[in-house]
């Protein structure tokens, strides 16, 4: 059985090594692909770009997204996820430090899975990264074809 991706959309130095941090402390060792601005992110799922060639057959198990992005903003980007037949059903959790109501009513009338606002402290962001490696990656049954 091929090794489930996870993709993480993040332009923060910081965060995406946070997030490294907390995958290998819940010892979640999928592979993890890092799109740092929405452009990429979009460029990978669609296999354009420099991903040109990719075979977007095989997609992510799950899409960490978050909403503050240089160029194309987290919520465009959901919205293109959203609006393609190859990626629609693609589960996205946006992870991201804005707890703005409309934010978040944004992002589940664009079809966001969840919506889960950073931790500041790291043992929590740890745990908030476990219980979402747990359920996406091993519990959750995704639709097939």
């Amino acid at each position: 059985m091929k090794q489930k991706i996870i993709l993480l959309i993040e332009d923060n130095p910081s965060d995406i090594e946070l997030t490294r941090r907390a995958l290998n402390k819940a010892h979640i060792m999928n592979e993890l692909i890092v799109a740092e601005d929405g452009q990429e992110a979009l460029d990978y799922l669609m296999g354009t770009g420099k991903y040109a060639g990719r075979d977007t057959r095989e997609m992510p198990a799950i899409t960490l997204l978050d909403l503050k992005l240089p160029g194309i903003d987290g919520l465009e980007v959901l919205r293109r996820i959203r609006a393609d037949e190859r990626t629609r059903r693609l589960p996205v959790v946006i992870l991201t430090s804005s707890n703005e109501e409309s934010d978040i009513a944004r992002g589940y009338d664009l079809g966001v899975n969840s919506y889960i606002r950073k931790p500041v402290d790291f043992r929590q962001f740890a745990e908030s990264i476990q219980q979402l490696g747990l359920y996406w990656l091993v519990l959750n049954e995704p639709p097939t074809g």
